[in-house]
């Protein structure tokens, strides 16, 4: 595909998202669930290859993967390994749980539609549903540990606001 086959693939996009902002506004899932034998994170792909594309709201087939929907997923990996190993130094008892993530972008911004629309996510919520008899202020302890040491949720705090919860399931 060249630039030409590219404008004009998007032209029509780009003319909904002016007429309607609010089209341009979706919100990204990722989620995982750990490992109950190691510590390890099983993130839902839904895709056996990782190839990435334009998203479907960019003008993108929808059959490549999104790298919008790979950060989320990137977190939720992360995390999801981050507090299953902080939960292991700590023998906090995890009987299961899981670990999502979503985040709200407006495409107008990535395609120069309305300059006053930010490029990237506007805010990511990160959310840990874990299973446990553990008392809350080890839970707190946990949570505290596994956002101080998760990497990529480090790499990304900076950025965009990120909600982070933990529910007793």
């Amino acid at each position: 595909m060249d630039a030409d086959a590219l404008r004009a693939m998007q032209a029509p996009i780009k003319e909904r998202y002016k007429a309607d902002p609010q089209a341009a506004v979706i919100t990204l899932k990722a989620k995982g669930t750990l490992d109950e034998s190691s510590i390890a994170c099983k993130v839902e792909t839904g895709r056996a290859l990782a190839v990435a594309g334009l998203h479907p709201a960019t003008g993108g087939s929808g059959l490549e993967l999104c790298s919008g929907d790979m950060l989320l997923e990137a977190l939720v990996a992360c995390a999801g390994v981050t507090v299953k190993a902080v939960a292991t130094a700590l023998a906090v008892p995890l009987k299961s749980g899981t670990v999502s993530a979503e985040g709200d972008l407006d495409f107008r911004g990535t395609l120069g539609v309305a300059k006053d629309a930010p490029v990237g996510f506007a805010r990511i919520r990160l959310r840990f549903d874990l299973d446990t008899d553990a008392p809350q202020a080890t839970l707190d302890q946990l949570l505290k540990l596994t956002e101080r040491y998760c990497v990529v949720y480090q790499t990304i705090k900076s950025g965009p606001p990120v909600d982070v919860t933990l529910a007793r399931v």
